[in-house]
């Protein structure tokens, strides 16, 4: 009941966010009509709306966030021609019937007390469509619980409770409009102006919506606090913090069937942690070859603790751990502590055995690496993300487990405990602090606000050239002069399968607009393995001291390999940045945007 009550609260807050901003022309629209045969059924459908979408979002992977993008279309178009009728009543009388009955029941007068609830309730369903609350403390821990324990009756009660509390507050504020109407009514005899002005707000917002408004310039005019008020409500109950990014991974990568996690914080150290027995460790066959080290199997770890760290080396986050991974093998070593990297691929240009072996020589790795290109011991471990560690006891049985970035302090003391557990204690009190260099660097404070963006049509999203992509078939496409934040245009020739696009003629592009202080871009040369020279631009300049480790200061750079590349690092204040990359060669192969 409590978290219900907090979930509530933080609702009521999302009134002063920028958020609610689109939709309130909606709102008011139905400022003149009663408020218990119209205001409150198009709030109910509001609240179901964005609850079903939210809970289905949270643990149903892509294709739910496909659906609620149709839904959103539907949903503009609907509400644009809601906008017309109440601007133009006359259109109305110039549709075919269908669409007369559909923008008559929404935006004719109430003259029967009795009316349907249909329209308002209909009305209400299609806002919650576009009505996309910021990802807050209080919405953030809901959504990261969903996607941590999976969808169920508690989570989706805890989203209804935050709809029903933002819809609280628009009510207030409907109750309002509703005696401001009445009274501009009574003394103006305004009613047929003020339907126009509501009209002409309603097709503002539905601009404002399609064009891309309500996540950019509306987000800068924000005069609420409701993030610091959430947080101080979330600290005073003293739960959990999640990061303030939207629901994203959680500084990992994902089994593309699997699920996304919110990133988690470090915990303080505390004097023991409680690590239950997960089970016994897997077998490790199944690899098709070994690295730095023969075959392991569980019976030549016994009497040992492993940490089997699952990664791939063009995953941005799995580049991030390495050098912990790195640190805790060289300090525990003589205290037999045993590491393992499981190289599971994620592309198909991972599974090419000379490829691991060459990005693992890059990375510096020492520890034995098993090369699982064909998931044999992912699926003997039931895994789903990169990275994830796995830490087993000197009786074999797995103790403790770790998804994603953060948490080093607690993987530590978990390290040590089973180390003391073995009869190998060790000094607890220091614990490593790497510094990682170029892509290995720890992610920025800040959380970014664009994520893993694929570009293979297999999964593919966000793409805003026009004609869409064409599937394994070379084609040109063009680009679009004006991005809304995280989408993507190819510019030139490129073919693009199912995970990756390859540029057919020279001078192809790519742009995205994005917001992060890193952007990766997996990259790979031409077939042949012939390098490919590009050039990179931020806002239409060299990106100067934002280059990455991959370019110079004029944002130049040569493919060479199968790999990531960091591209931009800025320096400066982090916002909205326009990233295109030029190809000067034909043949490159593009996979995958990753941000940090």
């Amino acid at each position: 009941m409590f978290l219900l009550i907090v979930a509530y609260l933080g609702g009521v807050l999302t009134i002063l966010s920028p958020c609610i901003l689109p939709v309130l022309p909606f709102v008011f629209a139905r400022a003149d009509r009663p408020f218990r045969s119209h205001g409150l059924p198009m709030l109910l459908g509001m609240a179901l709306a964005f609850s079903a979408v939210a809970t289905l979002a949270a643990v149903g992977g892509g294709w739910v966030v496909a659906l609620n993008e149709y839904g959103r279309h539907t949903a503009i178009a609907l509400l644009a021609l809601f906008g017309v009728t109440l601007l133009f009543p006359s259109v109305a009388d110039r549709l075919t019937r269908p669409l007369v009955a559909l923008g008559l029941r929404l935006s004719g007068p109430a003259t029967d007390a009795k009316a349907s609830v249909f329209s308002p309730l209909l009305l209400g369903i299609g806002t919650g469509f576009l009505w996309a609350p910021c990802a807050g403390p209080i919405l953030g821990l809901i959504l990261t619980g969903a996607a941590l324990n999976g969808a169920s009756v508690g989570t989706s009660l805890l989203l209804l409770a935050y709809a029903a509390g933002a819809c609280t507050s628009l009510a207030a504020a409907l109750l309002f409009g509703g005696r401001v109407f009445s009274a501009m009514k009574g003394s103006l005899h305004a009613g047929e102006w003020a339907r126009r002005v509501a009209g002409v707000a309603v097709l503002a917002g539905v601009a404002a919506i399609a064009s891309g408004l309500d996540t950019g310039l509306l987000a800068q005019l924000s005069i609420g606090t409701t993030s610091a008020l959430e947080k101080a409500l979330v600290e005073r109950i003293g739960m959990p913090m999640p990061s303030q990014q939207p629901v994203s991974a959680p500084q990992a990568s994902v089994d593309p069937g699997g699920l996304m996690l919110t990133s988690t914080q470090p915990e303080p150290k505390r004097p023991s942690l409680t690590l239950p027995d997960e089970g016994m460790l897997p077998s490790l066959a199944g690899a098709t070859e070994w690295i730095n080290s023969t075959p392991l199997t569980p019976e030549s770890l016994r009497g040992k603790v492993a940490l089997v760290d699952f990664w791939t080396y063009s995953c941005i986050n799995c580049l991030r751990t390495l050098p912990y991974v790195r640190a805790w093998a060289e300090k525990y070593r003589d205290a037999g502590l045993v590491v393992v990297g499981v190289h599971t691929p994620e592309f198909a240009f991972e599974k090419q055995p000379a490829n691991v072996r060459r990005a693992t020589k890059d990375l510096g790795i020492g520890f034995p690496v098993a090369v699982d290109s064909n998931y044999a011991i992912w699926r003997a471990f039931g895994n789903q993300y990169w990275p994830a560690f796995y830490l087993v006891d000197a009786q074999g049985r797995i103790r403790h487990h770790q998804f994603g970035e953060g948490q080093y302090a607690k993987s530590e003391q978990a390290i040590q405990q089973l180390l003391a557990e073995g009869g190998r204690p060790v000094d607890s009190r220091a614990l490593v602090s790497p510094e990682g260099k170029g892509t290995q660097a720890a992610a920025a404070a800040e959380p970014a606000l664009s994520g893993e963006t694929y570009l293979g049509y297999g999964q593919a999203r966000n793409f805003a050239s026009p004609g869409g992509i064409s599937n394994d078939r070379a084609r040109v496409y063009s680009g679009v002069s004006a991005l809304r934040i995280n989408q993507w245009t190819l510019a030139g020739e490129w073919k693009v399968e199912g995970e990756r696009a390859v540029l057919v003629q020279p001078n192809g592009r790519i742009a995205y607009r994005f917001h992060a202080r890193d952007l990766h871009l997996v990259l790979g040369p031409s077939a042949d393995g012939k390098p490919v020279r590009f050039r990179v631009r931020i806002d239409g300049a060299p990106p100067l001291t934002d280059h990455g480790t991959d370019t110079d200061a004029q944002g130049n750079g040569v493919i060479d390999g199968q790999r990531l590349y960091q591209l931009v690092r800025q320096t400066s204040d982090v916002k909205d940045r326009l990233f295109e990359i030029e190809f000067l060669d034909a043949g490159a192969q593009a996979y995958a945007f990753t941000f940090g």
